[in-house]
């Protein structure tokens, strides 16, 4: 795992930190507040794209998860809660394990 786009949420506080520990190098984050957040790209170089169910709009929610698709990237929708993200770090450990 080395790059990570996470839409949502003001802040992300001590979140950036753990995702590093947990072997994320980029973090890339959008708090999908301005109108314009819909017209961005997914950057080539992101490998996992995080959407915070509880802090974006449904219509980005939207257009982000048809660019991910579009760009064959795996999306995930977390809430803005380190068990909620944790429990997917950890899911995704177990898809690689089993490919």
């Amino acid at each position: 795992m080395s790059s990570l786009l996470v839409v949502g949420a003001d802040h992300l506080g001590n979140i950036t930190d753990k995702l590093k520990n947990s072997g994320f190098q980029e973090i890339i984050h959008l708090d999908g507040r301005k109108v314009n957040m819909v017209k961005r790209q997914i950057p080539e170089h992101v490998d996992i794209v995080f959407v915070m169910t509880d802090y974006i709009n449904h219509n980005l929610a939207k257009v982000i998860k048809q660019k991910a698709k579009d760009q064959h990237k795996p999306i995930y929708f977390v809430k803005r809660s380190w068990s909620s993200i944790q429990a997917v770090i950890e899911q995704m450990g177990e898809l690689k394990q089993v490919n």
